[in-house]
């Protein structure tokens, strides 16, 4: 029988099992998918503190890569031998082998491999609704990208600069600086020595930036409102330092009729044309050398703990992988 991870509570990465599961014939609709690698998300981390709630017992993990064994009934796009990839969910990626929809499901480029796609799929499809549909990047934009070191940061940095904008980013030691200079970030900030808000408004001559793309959460929301201009944007992707308390609308207001939106990827890609289009752009822009997705981790999947520690730590950087 195959294994995947498992949990029967919420809490820390201790709450994490590895077992074995039964997983039979795919039913109609589905796909089953023997992975070659599984991707590793902070969004796992809410699913497994319970930040995010599901029913337990559960698996965890929304992102893989690998080859389908078996398809059911009605599944006319796939067949075996078939390499794929997908993100967003339903839940239970960090697995061997499993059965899920079909039409989650996105084939493979010849040129793309099952690391890079498990690398990218779930942070470059984030990267691609939040620049291209949440708020689209124009040329001659100024965007800031929060911790852009990390994997939705380095891919969404490469990509913005293909599109004509400047990128200011922000870092949390020089190592992520060095990096995310290497991958085109044209200013760079290292939030724990200087304060980044005034920083942006030096940057941008005190006009601010068009869009904030802000995975990190309470402890930037403050100065991420106050480095937009006049009618900017304030994405919120995440809550890495925790989530933002409560504030008065009015605020938005006062600082310049500012918007802010809380997007999820499970939303831009509900419809399949909407996952097949996001999914072309980004195999594109990966496939073109426009964008390069740096897996600078692997870890075996049974010692994902290992993997959640070290994510929660900020000890990781790039695209970070799992091994069944």
């Amino acid at each position: 029988m195959p294994f995947a991870i498992r949990i029967h509570q919420t809490g820390g990465p201790e709450t994490m099992c590895w077992e074995e599961v039964q997983v039979g014939d795919p039913g109609p609709g589905e796909a089953r998918v023997r992975h070659e690698a599984v991707g590793l998300n902070f969004i796992d981390t809410y699913h497994r503190s319970g930040l995010y709630p599901l029913p337990l017992p559960s698996g965890l993990g929304l992102e893989g890569a690998g080859v389908v064994e078996a398809v059911g009934d009605g599944v006319s796009e796939l067949t075996a031998g078939d390499r794929v990839a997908y993100a967003g969910g339903p839940v239970g990626a960090y697995s061997e082998v499993r059965c899920l929809p079909a039409d989650r499901l996105l084939k493979l480029p010849d040129g793309i491999g099952a690391r890079t796609a498990a690398a990218m799929m779930l942070q470059g499809l984030t990267s691609a609704y939040m620049l291209l549909r949440t708020y689209r990047v124009q040329a001659g934009d100024t965007v800031l990208i929060h911790a852009v070191a990390g994997g939705v940061g380095l891919i969404a940095c490469q990509w913005a600069k293909a599109l004509g904008a400047t990128v200011i980013g922000t870092v949390s030691n020089p190592a992520k600086a060095a990096l995310a200079s290497a991958h085109g970030c044209d200013h760079i900030i290292d939030y724990t020595r200087e304060d980044f808000a005034p920083r942006v408004r030096e940057i941008t001559g005190g006009e601010g930036v068009a869009v904030v793309y802000d995975g990190v959460g309470k402890d930037t929301f403050a100065g991420s409102l106050d480095s937009l201009r006049t009618c900017g944007m304030l994405v919120c992707l995440g809550n890495a330092s925790g989530p933002v308390p409560p504030f008065d609308p009015l605020l938005l207001s006062q600082k310049g009729s500012l918007f802010l939106t809380r997007p999820t990827l499970m939303h831009y890609v509900a419809r399949r044309a909407d996952l097949v289009a996001l999914g072309a752009e980004l195999f594109d822009m990966v496939g073109s050398g426009k964008v390069k997705i740096e897996v600078n981790q692997t870890y075996p999947l049974a010692e994902v703990a290992n993997a959640h520690r070290d994510l929660a730590a900020r000890k990781l950087s790039g695209s970070t992988i799992l091994l069944p």
